[in-house]
């Protein structure tokens, strides 16, 4: 009997086509780190600026003035780390922040794989909580694990309908996404007051529009007593696990990569654009219609007008900070969670103003916008893919 061992597996080697992408990602994040970094750097040069314990010690000279300076941005800065990550409460708050901010990251971070520009996530953010929303306090009789889930579905369908229509409108008739998106922003925001005033939706006795209260049957569960963070979070991160699934394995989402790289090859290799950019769309529009369901049957509970404020908006800021990727989104959407719950604390604790956290985020997108002007600033050689399109331009 031959007591010799089996052959082990030869190993495997990384093609070229893996180390480009590792490198591109690498470079990709690198990239992010130092917009953040930057970001951060001017917001504490403004901050410092505008204290007035800075202005004030201006008169003793720029000595004093530096050190006061160097005072008011670490008791800001501190603030903020401490209001986002220093306690368990603070940590509640930026998981609540950051599950909507992941959703709607999402719904820009699809289309732009296909080379599209998702703008609409605020209208269908509202559409989404609308259509969830009322399936919360409409529906009766049912279950929280048959009306929970029931809402969450509508909400996506909600936001699905949003998406396809300028989806369709691209694939038949040329119309610019940006374009039609925002205007369904504006068109959704008025269709929302005015379902809010109808009998079967407003609250009896109320004149303002607000809608009646989701049963409890359909709200999302609290994680911990005496927090706010709900099971939203939870759902953020299984649907992120979805469309990292969908993007990178799924035969559709290959069609969604090939497309927005080259439509000529793509059409020549067999796919249908058009049919590309509908299911992109929609997709876009069930993931920030999730966003606008989670939150009104998790923290908020009713429907009330401007109950998006903005998220739609900030989703790209997320989506394009995680330079398009689903990773990076959803670790953008912490990091922008993060700055939202901690600049509150900011603002009650140090005194500065809120919109600081809004210039930091700003920045960090024109940096992103500009990697030229990053490596400048740290003095770093270009790397493969710094430079790479996150997205087709106005004329795709």
């Amino acid at each position: 009997m031959s007591t010799d061992a089996p052959p082990s597996p030869a190993p495997v080697r990384e093609g070229p086509a893996q180390r480009l992408r590792a490198a591109v990602l690498g470079a990709s994040a690198r990239l992010t780190g130092l917009a953040v970094a930057a970001a951060l750097g001017i917001g504490a040069v403004v901050l410092a600026l505008s204290a007035e314990e800075t202005r004030e010690a201006l008169d003793d000279g720029l000595g004093p003035a530096l050190v006061a300076g160097a005072s008011a941005v670490g008791r800001a800065y501190s603030a903020l780390l401490q209001g986002s990550v220093g306690s368990l409460g603070a940590l509640s708050e930026t998981l609540v922040a950051a599950t909507v901010l992941i959703l709607t990251g999402l719904a820009v971070a699809v289309p732009l794989r296909a080379g599209l520009f998702n703008i609409g996530g605020e209208g269908q953010v509202i559409a989404g909580g609308l259509v969830g929303g009322a399936v919360g306090f409409a529906v009766t009789g049912l279950p929280l694990p048959v009306h929970l889930p029931l809402a969450i579905v509508a909400a996506g369908l909600g936001g699905a309908a949003v998406g396809w229509l300028p989806g369709f409108l691209k694939a038949r008739t040329g119309a610019h996404e940006v374009i039609s998106t925002i205007m369904l922003n504006n068109t959704l925001t008025f269709v929302l007051i005015w379902i809010l005033t109808l009998p079967l939706v407003q609250v009896e006795g109320r004149s303002d529009p607000i809608s009646r209260q989701v049963l409890d049957s359909a709200r999302l569960p609290r994680l911990l007593e005496g927090l706010r963070v709900d099971a939203g979070i939870i759902l953020a991160v299984l649907v992120a696990v979805w469309v990292l699934w969908f993007l990178d394995r799924s035969t559709t989402g290959l069609e969604l990569s090939a497309v927005g790289a080259n439509p000529a090859a793509a059409t020549a290799a067999g796919m249908d654009p058009a049919r590309t950019t509908v299911t992109a769309m929609t997709v876009a529009g069930a993931l920030a219609g999730l966003a606008g369901g989670a939150l009104i049957v998790g923290l908020q509970g009713r429907i009330t007008p401007g109950f998006s404020a903005g998220l739609g908006f900030d989703g790209i800021t997320v989506a394009l900070l995680g330079r398009g990727t689903v990773v990076g989104t959803v670790l953008s959407g912490l990091l922008l969670g993060a700055l939202k719950a901690g600049g509150r604390a900011m603002q009650a604790r140090s005194g500065t103003a809120l919109d600081l956290v809004v210039v930091i985020q700003a920045l960090i997108i024109v940096f992103i916008a500009a990697p030229g002007v990053v490596r400048a600033l740290f003095r770093v050689r270009a790397d493969v893919g710094e430079g790479a399109r996150i997205s087709q331009g106005w004329g795709s």
